[in-house]
């Protein structure tokens, strides 16, 4: 039987552990925190394809000058001398064109148009979690600010994919925590939700029952491969194995440049919290204008926002967090910002092109998987099981052919 290490037990890492053990590989899963520590926990738990879309567009030419003056704006980059931060946006900027959009779009539709039905088969095979169907419903202050969405929208369906979307009559039909200052909605139907903590850890548990070794507290500070791939442990354990899959998100490039993997991965921070709503909200909500998304979580209300470029490893920043609140105040009712629970940040890894980094390296039999800026949750399942097969076959899947980590 053939054996694969895993580094990284996120979304991505232990979906891609999952599908290898469908198709008989023995696994080891190495984490220096544990299942689901990264990026995997705090997010909005957006399953959204007709969501999932280049992150660099037009309107960076004109939101990029207050990123960099405003502290509190939504895109946020802290001005300092980082030559390597710099060169990452110089790039990023470049493709803040339409037809960079739609090349890039082009690229992530046949990935979104599976990304679901990955989900279903980690259900039926045995993950003991679940996905739920939205409506979501995207609310604005006034009509003006809906154009961007719409436009997005309209650019995901002229590339293939089917997002069923209405207005609204009533916005707090549907989002009772909407207050009155929201003056248009849409529900926007063909989407799902889910928990992503409990969903992750419930991942991690059936890939640990079927077979799999979990190694947490250890970080890898090397791969290597001559003969075969050589795992370095923190504490000088080496493990030799048939083949190593990367998919340690934002801190990627630690591991996987000297490989021959030159694309700048670049952390894109996000932050989140909960609070308890006076009625049930049932449903996500997103307000595109502010750039906050909202999902139900375990009784609560999860409230998330902001992408601040810094490095992975950085400190919390509150003011990112209070950013989140005075942005919510004036859009909600019904909920008290002052009493927060769980507050998060957690690091994305962002590619300059918007598409992910999934496939082999120059090492031989060595992978990675990730770069996928906010979509690492809803392509996740798809992602690993498309690497599963290039591993044990050799096949490179068209849907992730357009990824390949040594472009």
């Amino acid at each position: 039987m053939s054996r694969t290490i895993v580094v990284g037990a996120g979304m991505v890492g232990l979906a891609t552990a999952w599908h290898l053990q469908e198709r008989g590989v023995e696994v080891t899963v190495i984490d220096r925190v544990g299942v689901g520590a990264g990026s995997s926990w705090g997010n909005a738990g957006w399953l959204t394809p007709g969501k999932t879309i280049p992150l660099a567009d037009t309107s960076l030419w004109t939101y990029g000058p207050r990123a960099l003056l405003d502290p509190d704006a939504a895109l946020h980059v802290p001005f300092r001398v980082d030559p390597s931060l710099w060169s990452f946006l110089l790039r990023f900027a470049a493709h803040g064109t339409n037809r960079a959009w739609d090349r890039t779009m082009a690229d992530l539709t046949p990935i979104d148009k599976i990304a679901l039905e990955c989900f279903d088969e980690l259900l039926d095979g045995g993950v003991e979690s679940w996905t739920r169907e939205g409506p979501f419903v995207i609310g604005f202050k006034e009509k003006g600010q809906s154009k961007a969405f719409l436009h997005e929208v309209e650019g995901v369906v002229r590339h293939g994919q089917e997002v069923p979307f209405e207005q609204l009559e009533n916005p707090r039909e549907l989002a009772p925590v909407l207050s009155d200052a929201v003056q248009l909605a849409y529900r926007l139907d063909g989407q799902r939700f889910f928990e992503p903590a409990p969903f992750v850890e419930a991942l991690g548990h059936a890939v640990v029952a079927r077979g799999a070794e979990l190694l947490t507290g250890y970080e890898v500070t090397d791969v290597s491969s001559t003969r075969k791939p050589v795992v370095t442990m923190s504490n000088g354990r080496r493990i030799e194995a048939d083949s190593v899959v990367i998919a340690t998100g934002a801190w990627m490039p630690k591991l996987a440049r000297k490989l021959g993997v030159r694309t700048r991965v670049q952390a894109g921070r996000g932050y989140s919290f909960t609070v308890a709503t006076e009625q049930p909200q049932e449903h996500p909500v997103y307000l595109p204008f502010q750039r906050i998304a909202c999902t139900p979580y375990q009784g609560r209300f999860r409230i998330a926002g902001t992408m601040e470029f810094r490095r992975p490893d950085e400190p919390f920043q509150p003011r990112r967090v209070q950013a989140i609140i005075e942005q919510s105040r004036e859009l909600f009712t019904g909920i008290d910002l002052d009493d927060r629970q769980d507050e998060w940040v957690g690091s994305r890894p962002v590619t300059p092109d918007g598409l992910p980094l999934v496939g082999a390296t120059r090492a031989p039999n060595v992978y990675v998987a990730g770069g996928h800026g906010m979509w690492g949750i809803v392509l996740g399942p798809a992602t690993g099981k498309l690497l599963a097969e290039q591993i044990t076959t050799g096949r490179i899947a068209p849907e992730i052919r357009p990824f390949d980590p040594l472009r």
